[in-house]
């Protein structure tokens, strides 16, 4: 166990560890939380995706289920991570000031949160355990 430690710490690894597990735990839990029921998977009828900026209806359904399933699994494995948080700051943004703005802060800090963390992963990156990591430096 001592071994595993020293290893972790030498060199910045626990933060490349807890980098990894907080990209792979904040975008699992978006997809399984939030994801999965635009399409109407653990629900009886498929939630529906508000569209406050007035969009075309097709490109805003679209839009939402790739930010909510397609890109927390890029962010989880790490791969384009910057480019795949900013989607979902998209909506998470637009949740937080304009579908919630009125809202009490109770019903708001969901996209607050979430908007908070991915600003995060964008800004730090995914860190050394991550395809982009692999790639970039082959």
């Amino acid at each position: 166990m001592k071994k595993i430690f020293s290893f972790m710490c030498k060199n910045g690894s626990l933060s490349h560890f807890a980098l990894l597990f907080f990209r792979i735990a904040v975008a699992l839990e978006l997809l399984v939380a939030h994801g999965l029921k635009k399409i109407g998977i653990g629900v009886a009828i498929a939630e529906t995706i508000p569209n406050p900026l007035g969009l075309p209806e097709f490109f805003n359904q679209a839009f939402a289920i790739v930010a909510n399933l397609i890109m927390p699994l890029f962010i989880a494995m790490g791969l384009f991570t910057k480019i795949a948080a900013l989607p979902i700051l998209a909506i998470t943004l637009t949740g937080y000031f304009i579908v919630h703005f009125n809202d009490p802060i109770a019903v708001k800090d969901v996209p607050f949160m979430y908007s908070i963390c991915f600003m995060f992963i964008t800004i730090v990156g995914p860190g050394k355990y991550s395809l982009d990591y692999y790639f970039l430096n082959k």
